[in-house]
């Protein structure tokens, strides 16, 4: 069967994600679960021809990079299908990939349980957004729905730079310029320094990766520009570790201060099974206030944690325990699910008695 008819197939079933692996049939991923295509346990020689397949199907990529490094990402459309994201390596000797399917249209936030005040913070002017948590938890596209959103709503040059490109956007009222690392540029350090000469409004960086990209998006912050960016963290207090510690000890103090005052909030974001079968996101939302301002700048940041918890009567804190526990007192998740998920499963399940 050809790859493109399998695409298109698990892609109308609902499926996230598809699985290309010598020794496992075709596999993919609904709702969290993995399921298989079929029985057919794929040999060697039938990922290496579905693979080669897919980059024909991306322009007909250049295969060389993942002969030699071992390891390729791009994207690439099927026409009135959906868009793929793509990660081809090799292991065991073989080829394999794992190939994410991202819809050709822009999600309605409400339609995905995103809250409406976090899809707000990218009325911002200027600062920086974070949105955070593991790999496959829907940043992409809570950043995706927070485009659409400026794009909907103002005139403004949005520059997105990505690897690799998921959402694209039309231009409607803003115009926006969308970047691929490799494809249309070396690297996020070096797109992310030239888009400060192209008079940028918003800037999404798909990722922070070092502290060489983080203080130049300090600097964009500072000056003026919205930035837009994730990391792989959980929790508002971990991420703002997490940038600090990148830095050399010397330079930590001053980036304190910095953060301190470009920061404007930290979205944090899981995936959780629900009873059905399906799943929700749960959100930690941090939006920063003079007191977390003075405890980033303070190095008190192990208190931010108590801050966002205390604050439960204000919609722009919400601490993730407390997401999961409104999930589990609709009944969308079970009690199990949410001390599996839990920050602090000890207190969790004392607030649940």
């Amino acid at each position: 069967m050809e790859i493109r008819e399998i695409l298109q197939k698990v892609t109308k079933a609902g499926a996230s994600d598809m699985f290309i692996i010598a020794g496992l049939p075709l596999t993919y991923k609904l709702n969290g679960k993995l399921h298989t295509y079929d029985e057919l346990k794929l040999s060697p020689q039938a990922t290496s021809e579905f693979i080669t397949n897919i980059y024909l199907l991306a322009d007909n990529r250049d295969m060389d990079i993942l002969y030699e490094s071992g390891d390729d990402d791009f994207s690439f459309a099927l026409n009135g299908v959906a868009r793929f994201r793509a990660n081809t390596f090799k292991q065991r000797g073989s080829l394999s990939a794992v190939i994410r399917v991202i819809n050709f249209s822009i999600p309605h936030p409400g339609d995905l349980g995103i809250p409406e005040n976090i899809i707000e913070l990218a009325n911002r002017k200027k600062g920086l957004v974070l949105i955070t948590g593991p790999a496959g938890s829907g940043k992409s596209t809570t950043l995706a729905c927070m485009i659409d959103a400026i794009n909907s709503s103002r005139e403004a040059h949005i520059i997105t730079l990505e690897d690799p490109l998921e959402y694209l956007h039309m231009h409607k009222k803003s115009i926006v310029s969308q970047r691929e690392v490799i494809t249309d540029t070396e690297s996020y350090l070096t797109a992310l320094r030239a888009s400060l000469r192209q008079s940028p409004d918003v800037i999404l960086l798909g990722e922070m990766r070092d502290y060489e990209t983080m203080n130049v998006v300090m600097t964009a912050a500072e000056t003026g520009h919205l930035i837009l960016s994730t990391l792989h963290t959980i929790g508002a207090a971990n991420t703002i570790d997490r940038i600090i510690d990148a830095f050399p000890p010397n330079q930590q103090h001053q980036i304190s201060i910095q953060l301190s005052m470009v920061l404007q909030a930290v979205i944090s974001q899981q995936l959780i099974p629900t009873k059905n079968g399906g799943i929700v996101p749960a959100f930690e939302i941090m939006t920063v206030t003079p007191a977390i301002r003075n405890m980033i700048r303070e190095s008190k940041i192990h208190q931010i944690d108590g801050m966002i918890y205390s604050s439960a009567a204000d919609e722009n804190m919400l601490a993730m325990d407390t997401s999961l526990i409104n999930l589990y007192k609709s009944g969308v998740i079970s009690e199990k699910t949410a001390l599996t998920y839990a920050t602090s499963p000890d207190m969790m399940s004392k607030r649940m008695k």
